[in-house]
Formats: C-alpha cells, sequence, structure tokens
C-alpha cells in the first residue's frame, strides 16, 4: 500500500511552444497557471533560481491553484553555487523569506541544486545541510539535494542527506547520477529523457515503468516527479500520461 502521495507535473508554467500543444490557443497569458494547475498535481517553480520574488506574487500563485495542487521550489543559485558552502547562511535565509510562507499548503519541497563542477565535501557540504531551516513561520519546510558530480556516489553523503533528512533527487539524465537512497520521508524525481517525436514524450513501456517506480517510491512517503529538459514541449503530455497510469 502507498504511504504517500504522489505528485506529477513540469518545471514552470510559461513556455511558447506550449500555446496550441498544452495550452488552448485562446487562453490568455495571465490564466496558464490557473490551467496548467488543473491538468497537472505540481509544478516546479524554477524562476526562483535566477530571481526573488514579491509576498505578494507567492500568494497570487497559491490562490490561482486548487486544493491539493502542491508547488516545488528550486533554491537561489546564490546559495549553492559558492566555492565555500558554509557560506551561504544569509543567502539561504534571503531565500527563505522572500515570501515562500505564502504558499501554505501548495509549499512542498525545495529543491537545492548544485552545478556538476561542484564535487562533494563531506565537511563543507555539512556545514551547508546545518544551514537549511527546518520551517518558514509555521511551516515545515523539506529539502532535496540535486547533486551533479559523480563524486556524490559516496556513502558518506547518503548518510548526511539521512542525518538532516534530506532527499537525494534521483535524475534520469545523460549527464548526472542516479542515485536512489531512502535518506527522507519522501522522494523527489526528475525525468530527463523526454523525446520530441514521441508525443507523451517517453514510449508507453517506459512510462509504465516509471508508474510502477513512483508507486513503489511512494511506500516510503510522498513522491514528486517533474519531466524537466529534454524536449520540453512533450512535458506535459507526459506528466498527464504519467498520472493517468499511476491513477489505473
Amino acid at each position: 500500500m502507498a504511504k504517500g502521495k504522489i505528485y506529477v507535473g513540469i518545471g514552470g508554467w510559461t513556455f511558447e511552444p506550449w500555446r496550441g500543444v498544452f495550452y488552448p490557443k485562446s487562453l490568455t497569458q495571465k490564466k496558464e497557471l490557473e490551467y496548467a494547475s488543473r491538468q497537472l498535481t505540481s509544478i516546479e517553480i524554477n524562476g526562483t533560481y535566477y530571481s526573488t520574488f514579491k509576498p505578494a506574487s507567492w500568494a497570487k500563485w497559491r490562490d490561482e491553484t486548487p486544493d491539493g495542487f502542491v508547488f516545488a521550489v528550486k533554491a537561489s543559485r546564490y546559495c549553492t553555487n559558492r566555492r565555500i558552502l558554509a557560506d551561504a547562511g544569509e543567502s539561504i535565509t534571503r531565500f527563505i523569506e522572500q515570501g515562500l510562507s505564502e504558499l501554505g499548503d501548495r509549499l512542498g519541497p525545495i529543491n537545492w541544486q548544485f552545478m556538476g563542477t561542484k564535487k562533494f565535501d563531506p565537511i563543507d557540504f555539512e556545514k551547508f545541510l546545518k544551514l537549511l531551516p527546518r520551517q518558514v513561520g509555521r511551516l515545515p519546510l523539506r529539502h532535496a539535494l540535486e547533486v551533479r558530480s559523480p563524486t556524490f556516489q559516496d556513502e558518506r553523503f547518503y548518510d548526511l542527506a539521512r542525518k538532516y533528512k534530506a532527499a537525494i533527487v534521483f535524475a534520469d539524465g545523460e549527464e548526472f547520477p542516479k542515485i536512489d537512497e531512502p535518506t527522507a520521508d519522501f522522494t523527489y524525481a526528475r525525468l530527463m529523457r523526454t523525446s520530441d517525436d514521441v508525443p507523451t514524450g517517453y514510449k508507453p513501456a517506459a512510462m509504465t515503468k516509471w508508474a510502477k517506480q513512483a508507486v513503489t517510491w511512494g511506500k516510503r512517503g510522498d513522491v514528486f516527479v517533474y519531466f524537466i529538459s529534454g524536449a520540453k514541449v512533450r512535458a506535459p503530455a507526459a506528466a498527464q500520461a504519467l498520472i493517468k497510469r499511476i491513477e489505473k
């Protein structure tokens, strides 16, 4: 039996090639989030990697989405793209306090993404993990670590993630290490192999495999699956196809 809920979605909601493919041609751009959040069960907000937003923006996103919908939030690059992670405290505070609490029950996990050039340093990385807050306001925070260097395929890294109850992002991509370790009470996956010549991004057999995998992950807690990169134009269709398979 599944222990957690399975959320499936895409990265962001503004992408011109989705108009007429995912979004109806007649839909105004300001209605895109409202529409997307009713076709999918989650969206990873990735604009936060580059910019900060005012509390009013976060409140607007909350109000435009239905009950049960959840956002993941990509952390600011100023927190993770640095030589010494232990010095990220001020940037982390600024990121967390920009207005995330306005999402209320729409707030899902935070994805802390590290560049492929960032290698595993056990001492510095633990200092970074100690900086991650456990809550904002009255909302508990869940943290996911997206590492892209093979140096993180290390039992010491897995142990640190468990110690601080952070999930390790599972990446289905050509260039990044695949790490499927149960280090938190939820799973975070980014699927990156969508193909432009397949209407649903992944072929039926592969989609069935991912549906089964999501259900398996669900036995240990909530699951967040995002179709990212690859043939981006196919991401919404891929997410919708996975949702249908999981619901069967």
